[in-house]
């Protein structure tokens, strides 16, 4: 699985911007793929930072580039 220091420099390259680690993290736990909760998170069911949703086609494009998720969703 890619780091997210890997995901965010493949967003930078290509779009410009680099994307906070919570909005990779909301994109991620969408798809099931987080394996823990943050040990600082107050609240185990609310997200603070939910990732835009301008932003989660970006995010979800560089899942597939780097093979984290399937091309294919």
């Amino acid at each position: 699985m890619a780091t997210y220091f890997a995901i965010q420099h493949w967003v930078k390259v290509h779009y410009g911007f680099t994307p906070p680690k919570c909005y990779i993290a909301d994109v991620l736990r969408s798809f099931g793929l987080t394996t823990r909760k943050a040990y600082n998170r107050i609240n185990p069911r609310r997200v603070v930072k939910p990732c835009p949703p301008a932003r989660r086609p970006i995010i979800v494009e560089a899942l597939k580039a780097l093979g984290v998720i399937s091309s294919r969703v």
